[in-house]
């Protein structure tokens, strides 16, 4: 196997929303992405899969020096060996990759976050960051195309963290900030034992409208001059403002059920997105 047909079935594996992006692509940037993609799930998983915090420490500094290594061009990784010949064609910049490896620390040292400011932070290193790498594979002619697409990867990680409330909490985690539970009457037991109330949905209907105000902030930064080159970020954020939606009509049933859409009806999200331009 390759190291790119490696990357490519990491990527579509994941399920990710991020995958039907990908298909509109040209063949090199869609080799670079999904090497991108490929590398935040492995570090992803470091953290995920591993169920000795001392083993996952050590495996994210492995993966520290083997970012560093790539840049000197010394990889022994498939991911790091698909994604070394696009660093310099796309300009993507080693300190986002180890701010990466940063936020999926982050998520190993604690996991409450007191208020939104600290969660801004968390939000930077594992999602903004790589809003401004995949921007830049996608095609950039001005730094405010960044700005978006830092307000992009915001947006999408409080939408994953909306939609993963129950799931998260199961592990022990709880991303909502804490001086948000104390606002709306929610306890951190409320979540970590999955009790629905309607001060949880109020909670939550406060949270769904942050997370759409943030694609409306990212969107009015998106320069015109660069909105063809990133359909895929708003491709991607069509499927995710869908599932917003769906969290809404659900009720806010997030604590028991992970809700998402099929496969065709992202596929066809993503398509509508691309033939809009």
């Amino acid at each position: 196997m390759s190291p790119d047909d490696y990357c490519q079935q990491k990527t579509a594996q994941s399920g990710s929303s991020f995958y039907y992006s990908f298909l509109f692509l040209t063949p090199e940037r869609r080799r670079a992405i999904t090497a991108l993609y490929a590398f935040c799930r492995e570090v992803d998983d470091t953290v995920d899969d591993c169920t000795d915090e001392s083993v996952a420490r050590i495996k994210l500094e492995w993966w520290r020096k083997e970012i560093a290594g790539m840049y000197e061009g010394r990889q022994s990784h498939p991911v790091t060996q698909a994604l070394q010949p696009h660093l310099a064609v796309y300009d993507l910049k080693q300190e986002h990759l180890q701010a990466i490896i940063d936020g999926m620390e982050m998520d190993l040292n604690q996991t409450r976050y007191l208020d939104y400011a600290a969660l801004t932070r968390y939000c930077w290193h594992v999602a903004s960051v790589v809003g401004i790498l995949s921007a830049s594979i996608f095609g950039v002619t001005t730094p405010q195309t960044l700005q978006f697409a830092e307000k992009l990867g915001h947006a999408f990680q409080l939408t994953n963290i909306i939609r993963d409330v129950g799931e998260d909490a199961r592990k022990g985690r709880i991303y909502l900030p804490v001086n948000e539970l104390q606002q709306f009457g929610v306890t951190a037991a409320d979540l970590l034992n999955a009790r629905h109330s309607e001060k949880f949905e109020q909670l939550m209907a406060f949270q769904v409208a942050r997370a759409q105000q943030a694609y409306d902030d990212a969107f009015a930064l998106l320069p015109r001059q660069d909105r063809r080159a990133q359909r895929p970020g708003l491709m991607m954020a069509a499927i995710y403002r869908t599932l917003l939606d769906e969290v809404q009509a659900d009720g806010y049933h997030v604590l028991t059920q992970r809700i998402s859409l099929t496969p065709i009806r992202k596929l066809w999200l993503a398509w509508k997105t691309y033939v809009r331009g």
